[in-house]
């Protein structure tokens, strides 16, 4: 399970959610703390670089944010960040500098790292996304599991027992998602890997390895 651990999934220098990680051993263990965070974070930004909304939302003035989309409560819009078109930001968001919300993606209870891409048709919940992660059009995080029974993260033969009913999918540093892929209820995946498009995708993934299918892992060269 070291895969999984924040240390070796994410450069903590590419967040303003630093603090957020405090204490915690795993990412998914501060899924419960994003909405109370962002309130307490919020209140001590720079009126000169963020403007401050109704409903806790805060928006670096240098970010671009379209007139279509929606941004519910407790958000974060980071520097340079870009909303596009009918984004549907539902709230509990971080959204890190210069990171990309595409033309309908949906986010909701997640911390976008710096420069994370999810520009088309996305859906991403319950979900910590690492620094210039990427999910391809269409690629979403399946939040519940279809039995509604809790979470379980799993690598091999060792699991670990999340105790959440809710949890997406953990992706570290610089990881790339193809089109149309489906990350299942807790998918962690290490820094540095690559998911084929169309990929179910369940479990914890090595870093720097590239997901053709289920059982077909391999390490990048």
């Amino acid at each position: 399970m070291e895969t999984c651990k924040i240390e070796n999934l994410y450069d903590l220098k590419e967040t303003i959610a630093a603090e957020l990680f405090e204490g915690a051993e795993y990412p998914w263990e501060v899924l419960g703390k994003i909405k109370d965070f962002i309130v307490a974070l919020g209140n001590t930004l720079s009126e000169e670089e963020y403007e401050k909304r109704e409903g806790n939302v805060w928006i670096a003035r240098s970010a671009k944010v379209a007139p279509t989309a929606f941004i519910g409560e407790n958000v974060i819009i980071g520097k340079d960040a870009e909303i596009r078109h009918c984004a549907f930001i539902r709230g509990n968001a971080i959204v890190g500098e210069g990171a990309v919300v595409g033309n309908s993606t949906e986010l909701k209870n997640v911390v976008l790292f710096n420069k994370v891409q999810v520009p088309h048709y996305n859906y991403v919940g319950d979900s910590i996304l690492g620094y210039k992660a990427h999910m391809g059009a269409g690629s979403i995080t399946s939040n519940v599991k279809s039995d509604k029974k809790l979470v379980v993260v799993k690598a091999g033969e060792e699991k670990i027992e999340t105790g959440l009913k809710k949890f997406g999918a953990m992706l570290g540093d610089r990881v790339e998602v193809g089109c149309g892929s489906v990350l299942n209820p807790g998918t962690v995946i290490g820094h540095d890997s690559n998911i084929y498009p169309l990929s179910s995708v369940r479990g914890v993934v090595p870093a720097g390895s590239i997901y053709k299918k289920q059982g077909e892992v391999v390490e990048k060269y």
